[in-house]
């Protein structure tokens, strides 16, 4: 995860007007960090406008921070900000909205395993951020992190399993 990049996006508001479903979806790219077989174009054509938006925002936020450290040679200091990854963007979106996991597998050809990892991850992601905005005093974003996490710990995902421990599941 990428600390400093989130901490950058809460208090720049970034979240603020997006639906919890949107919140969910962009913090995946900080999550899913496979290499992509996807043109960054391609990934574009079924977003709403929200989530392109919100990706153009994260990508220039994440654009300053590497640029900084560079800058000041942080990356020799520790560990550099990692590259984002936008193409379960969508697939979490849809999820987070609702849609059955089956048809997610309509929309990548990223394998299910991974895709679970990463959602069990990302609920992670979101319970830190969710975190933040309590300490930080901000009721609705902490409501709206409440609501993402909520919308994407369901069916498959989230069900007890021999395989995965429990301890993530909050």
């Amino acid at each position: 995860m990428n600390e400093l990049l989130i901490t950058e996006l809460v208090l720049r508001n970034v979240f603020t007007d997006l639906q919890p479903a949107e919140v969910a979806a962009l913090l995946s790219a900080l999550v899913y960090q496979v290499k992509s077989k996807q043109d960054d174009n391609e990934l574009n054509e079924n977003l709403t406008k929200p989530l392109v938006e919100g990706k153009r925002i994260i990508k220039e936020v994440h654009k300053e921070i590497q640029d900084l450290e560079m800058k000041f040679e942080i990356d020799k200091v520790s560990e550099p900000s990692r590259d984002l990854n936008f193409e379960l963007v969508e697939v979490v979106y849809e999820w987070a909205n609702g849609h059955p996991f089956a048809t997610l597998m309509n929309l990548t050809e990223v394998q299910e395993g991974i895709i679970v990892r990463c959602i069990q991850q990302l609920n992670e992601t979101i319970c830190d951020v969710r975190d933040v905005a309590r300490l930080t005093g901000d009721p609705k974003l902490y409501t709206k992190m409440e609501e993402a996490s909520a919308s994407i710990k369901r069916d498959i995902v989230f069900a007890a399993s021999l395989y995965t421990q429990n301890e993530h599941v909050q």
